[in-house]
């Protein structure tokens, strides 16, 4: 975790880890079915309190990792975090990140992974970090393409969500790593 007040978006954004009095606002940006939609289904909509306060306590993800809450304005409005692979896939991870919709087009998501991501790749030494996005998300993979993601292809038909099947776009960015004897 960043050893400083780490904010990003000239600012105005704090990356910190989540708060259990992160809650209300937690619930007043995550019930929205528009941010629902883009996320799997581990991200519900309705969003309840009972689904706020099992995500901070750690039961939805673990938060013990490099999990972080966005503030904007002393109110938690998104997340992002990886899910590092294990064994032979240790050098590997998951991006997975949300922001709530009022802040959305203002290019917050896009500094926020610009400092992220390239952080989380060195603090882990990871050699490749890995992000998908639904098909009809196209701001969401601008994000990506704009911090040096490239796209690697799509799986079709993967992901089963609100009764329909949908297809992830699959994106990646590499650091250089040494090879391990």
């Amino acid at each position: 975790m960043p050893d400083r007040d780490w904010r990003v978006h000239d600012g105005r954004v704090q990356l910190r880890p989540w708060q259990q009095d992160d809650l209300d606002s937690l619930l007043l940006h995550a019930n929205d079915a528009a941010v629902s939609r883009g996320l799997s289904t581990r991200f519900p909509y309705p969003y309840t309190h009972a689904d706020g306060q099992a995500f901070l306590a750690g039961g939805v993800i673990d938060l013990g990792g490099p999990v972080f809450a966005l503030v904007i304005d002393g109110n938690a409005c998104g997340g992002i975090g990886v899910t590092q692979g294990k064994g032979e896939r240790r050098f590997g991870a998951s991006l997975g990140y949300w922001l709530g919709q009022r802040y959305w087009g203002q290019g917050v998501m896009t500094s926020v992974v610009a400092a992220y991501a390239p952080w989380v790749m060195r603090e882990l030494g990871l050699a490749r970090l890995a992000a998908q996005v639904m098909a009809y998300n196209p701001a969401s993979a601008r994000v990506l393409l704009k911090n040096g993601f490239v796209e690697e292809g799509v799986e079709r038909q993967s992901v089963f969500k609100d009764g329909v099947l949908h297809d992830m776009r699959c994106f990646a960015r590499f650091e250089s790593f040494p090879q391990l004897p």
